[in-house]
């Protein structure tokens, strides 16, 4: 007669291995996240914004519009024109974070340089660390959730970002962004560019604020292919075959410096701004521009 078999318990020799394999992209995405923030912040690029807190800022020549209660007469009576005083923005702000993890992202044209989706991970999880030691509250688009702050925020946002989606292109959705809040779009842009449109629209007459920046692989910018070439989709969805590359280099060129000039009017409709980071250039350079960009006008 056979004996029915003991229940046995979880595995849990298993069960380590998978929650190691499943965390594995954190701990050194937040590593490499956290030197970059505080590389900045060694350079002196602190985030100052001139608005409603207790701490004086700088002082300023007075504007037609300012109010006389404004005026720090103390200080303009030290010099022949009007000074007004301001103070340093103490107030907790929103920032939402779209970093687009579809297919497209993954292309890497040489092992030496990042996939754009890692440099875009590591500029988002950066932006947040910088933005938290701010006091301001952040949020990643796909999780659904609203703006927080502190590290249990951060560790949502490097799961978050640790996921990707089977479609070739990222399609950007503002719908959960709070009003007046501001946004930070990190993508290649190379899909359908009607979704981005849309996007940026909707935001701005909810009053937010942000940033389209397009991050591309240097061979995206330069495509240095010649002879038989088969392009392929990062998904394997589209394929295309041809014998002469270099015969579509002037045409792609062309297409790529209309998309950038219509992400460029995007933007400036919205009020937003909109720059180009390719991922054989610095990490910190791009850190840098998205950092200064956030300073911009409330």
């Amino acid at each position: 007669m056979t004996q029915p078999s003991a229940h046995k318990g979880p595995n849990h020799k298993g069960l380590r291995a998978r929650a190691e394999t499943l965390s594995a992209p954190l701990p050194p995405l937040q590593a490499r996240a956290e030197q970059l923030a505080r590389t900045l912040l060694m350079g002196g690029h602190g985030r100052r914004q001139s608005g409603m807190g207790d701490e004086f800022w700088q002082y300023r020549p007075a504007q037609a519009g300012d109010p006389g209660r404004a005026i720090d007469w103390r200080r303009s009576g030290r010099s022949d024109g009007h000074y007004v005083r301001e103070k340093e923005w103490q107030a907790a702000q929103s920032v939402h974070l779209w970093v687009d993890l579809s297919a497209s992202m993954g292309f890497s044209s040489d092992k030496n340089v990042p996939q754009k989706s890692d440099r875009a991970a590591l500029l988002a999880m950066a932006v947040s660390i910088l933005l938290m030691k701010g006091g301001e509250r952040v949020a990643l688009a796909s999780l659904g959730t609203p703006p927080r702050i502190g590290s249990l925020q951060l560790r949502r946002i490097a799961e978050g970002l640790a996921q990707s989606t089977e479609a070739d292109y990222g399609a950007p959705d503002a719908t959960l962004f709070l009003p007046n809040a501001r946004a930070v779009f990190l993508s290649d842009f190379l899909g359908p560019i009607e979704a981005v449109e849309a996007a940026v629209a909707a935001a701005s007459d909810r009053g937010i604020s942000g940033m389209l920046y397009q991050i591309l692989d240097p061979a995206e910018e330069a495509f240095p292919y010649r002879g038989r070439t088969v392009f392929t989709s990062m998904s394997g969805g589209i394929m295309h075959e041809t014998l002469r590359a270099s015969d579509l280099k002037t045409r792609y060129l062309e297409r790529l410096a209309e998309r950038k000039d219509r992400l460029s009017q995007i933007a400036h409709h919205a009020g937003w701004r909109f720059a180009t980071h390719h991922t054989d250039h610095s990490d910190l350079t791009a850190l840098l521009w998205l950092y200064e960009a956030l300073e911009g006008p409330r």
